[in-house]
């Protein structure tokens, strides 16, 4: 069945984009199903009602029946509180808790909120509450896991359309920041370093006389966590797939960031100018991995593009903007501003300089702003362009002056009154953070293991695989798996290929567990991160090695067998006392040896009245370290002397056998 262009539609009808999709939706269509294109007896049908309405049909028409269709769609943590859901779709706790006593469900404003309240409130507010999938210790997409991350949901009385934020994601070299330069009509791509992009860029175009914001985030496998702040400030991702080279690991990893952070994805097929270009190849990888193109039947809009040329790029500003008026994205002007840190650096001239993207609100020379490790007043603000602004509204990127430290990528700030409360808030986060650094649990070496048990935790051992290839990841993991016992556990938090990463030293750190690492080797920042973080990584080139290493460390977790070994026997015939001393008690040693501080127990008529350890063994008057039997001696024992004539004295000593796995 052929197809139009939804884009190309609106201009044939001299309609807007929004103008066509709320025909659209009046006419029933699922728009989400239809971004980028729809069928022509659709567009037919689209034609027809123009035409019988005369003008008095369409866009303003059944009002009320889109606002019905059009809810807020919002992401609910598992154990999230009522409080905290009322917050989130913008109403009071009361009203939420009142709405569900109404309901029949007595559930009071801090109790965690199940399936059943989620759909009253659901219902109740025209809002899709969805209960999110719990946190996985990494998003690695082929295995299922996820993490979701909440985008933020705003909320005012003066709520305004904004600029998308679209994040540039993909594999290195595949062509993002070209694809940049080209809509920018710059050249960034010749200032990097060695062609790639060092640090995230956010800058503003416009289109048809519409703001769109990009974010340009570094592709190098090196700078992931950097990627997956970018996907955290985002509307829409453009995943860019060189159709050449095709789907490649990180391009994995930008699509698990963009689905955790619950974005659209558009995909870019760039270079399909190339002569071995595949852009179908490309589409079939993309199905493979969740993405399945409109024109196979999926809802991923999926457009050819090539950077160089600019083949394809009207229509991917197009799609840009027309995934923005479906997403209906919004922002109040007016409440107190807040945003996020995109990039932050120490400058020689300007001093702390940081690149922040403003996400509600208006940001203003001279506001005072309190990030997680800095805050400061604005001295300065500088736009996209590099001109001097005094303020910036929401989805605005800027880079500000006058912080007194340089903030870390990926903390949102707000606007505080004065410094002295930005100052106070700080000191307390500071003393807040040396607290749970102090009271935190140490990071653990194979042998301190052990020791730990002794201390009564669990014995578990956390374990983070790293493998040169996925055929020895599995091989691995399945072996140290196979020795975990009803004693002692194994628990891989993780496991992957390729070099060992600064984000697997924090994922180790935050998880307690050593690093085991299989042909592959840490890079530079991984292993400052692992030195600073106390963070144990085992290098193995011998995979039997490294079981034999796993299996001494779980058999030094079992507990050891305790047993007890009698040493020697002492008969005491005769109570010396001794001024200040006390009393010293006389013995001959009947059998084995006696040790000085060794455990001794004292026997009369076969009852044991007193256990505990010899403080003192002599030898005439001189000091001994054991007596042989056959011999007399001195002997004190460690608080207590009521002992008597004819007792016997056992020494004995507590001998632990340590076990070993089957």
């Amino acid at each position: 069945m052929s197809k139009i262009r939804v884009y190309e539609l609106a201009k044939l009808l001299g309609k807007s984009n929004k103008e066509l999709l709320d025909i659209l939706i009046d006419l029933g269509v699922d728009v989400k199903s239809h971004m980028s294109s729809i069928d022509n007896d659709i567009a037919q049908l689209v034609e027809e009602s123009l035409r019988g309405a005369s003008g008095t049909e369409g866009p303003g028409k059944k009002e009320e029946e889109r606002s019905v269709i059009k809810t807020d769609s919002y992401e609910v943590s598992k154990g999230s509180t009522v409080k905290a859901v009322a917050q989130l779709i913008g109403i009071s706790p009361a009203e939420a808790v009142k709405c569900l006593i109404s309901a029949g469900l007595m559930v009071p404003a801090d109790s965690p909120v199940d399936e059943k309240s989620l759909k009253v409130l659901q219902d109740a507010y025209n809002v899709v509450l969805t209960m999110a999938c719990e946190d996985d210790a990494e998003n690695e997409g082929a295995d299922g896991t996820c993490t979701v991350i909440k985008r933020p949901r705003f909320h005012g009385d003066h709520m305004e359309p904004r600029p998308p934020i679209v994040t540039v994601m993909g594999h290195v070299d595949h062509g993002k920041t070209t694809l940049l330069d080209f809509i920018r009509k710059t050249n960034i791509t010749a200032r990097e370093a060695g062609g790639i992009t060092q640090h995230i860029g956010a800058s503003t175009v416009m289109h048809e006389g519409k703001e769109i914001v990009f974010l340009d985030t570094p592709g190098h496998e090196a700078f992931t966590s950097m990627r997956a702040r970018g996907a955290q400030a985002t509307d829409i991702a453009i995943l860019v797939v060189a159709a050449d080279d095709g789907v490649m690991p990180q391009t994995r990893e930008a699509i698990n960031h963009a689905k955790a952070a619950g974005v659209p994805i558009i995909v870019a097929i760039n270079k399909v100018d190339k002569p071995a270009a595949k852009p179908d190849r490309v589409r079939q990888q993309l199905s493979d991995v969740g993405l399945a193109p409109e024109e196979w039947g999926g809802n991923t809009i999926m457009v050819e593009v090539s950077a160089k040329s600019g083949q394809g790029m009207p229509q991917l500003l197009e799609m840009i903007l027309l995934v923005a008026e479906i997403e209906e994205l919004k922002a109040d002007p007016t409440v107190k501003p807040r945003g996020v840190v995109v990039e932050a650096k120490l400058d020689k001239g300007k001093g702390p300089v940081a690149t922040v993207l403003v996400q509600e609100g208006t940001l203003c020379k001279g506001d005072i702003l309190l990030f997680d490790s800095a805050c400061g007043k604005i001295r300065a603000m500088i736009d996209s362009e590099g001109k001097m602004i005094d303020c910036a509204g929401p989805s605005t990127p800027v880079e500000i002056l006058g912080l007194a430290t340089v903030p870390q990528p990926g903390e949102v700030f707000t606007s505080v009154e004065n410094e002295r409360i930005a100052r106070d808030a700080l000191s307390s986060r500071e003393q807040d953070l040396r607290n749970a650094q102090q009271g935190g649990p140490r990071k653990l070496s194979l042998e301190d293991l052990y020791s730990q048990l002794k201390e009564g935790d669990i014995p578990q051992l956390n374990l983070l695989l790293k493998c040169d290839v996925q055929g020895s990841s599995e091989a691995l993991a399945a072996s140290l798996e196979k020795m975990a016992t009803n004693e002692v556990g194994i628990n891989i938090v993780h496991r992957g290929v390729g070099r060992i990463a600064e984000s697997d030293v924090m994922l180790a750190s935050a998880s307690n567990a050593v690093i085991i690492g299989f042909n592959v080797r840490p890079d530079a920042n991984a292993k400052k991160v692992a030195e600073s973080e106390g963070v144990q990584v085992r290098l193995y080139t011998i995979i039997y090695d490294a079981i034999d290493d796993v299996k001494a460390a779980l058999e030094g977790m079992l507990k050891p067998t305790i047993k007890e070994n009698t040493i020697g026997q002492a008969e005491i015939r005769q109570v010396i006392k001794v001024p200040k001393a006390g009393k010293i008690a006389g013995s001959y040693v009947l059998e084995g040896v006696i040790r000085r501080n060794a455990k001794a127990r004292l026997i009369r008529g076969g009852i044991v009245l007193w256990d505990g350890s010899l403080s003192n063994l002599r030898r005439f008057k001189d000091d001994a370290k054991e007596v042989a039997a056959g011999y007399e001696c001195g002997i004190s024992l460690s608080n207590y002397q009521d002992f008597e004539e004819g007792d016997i004295l056992e020494a004995y000593e507590i001998v632990e056998e340590k076990r070993h796995l089957s």
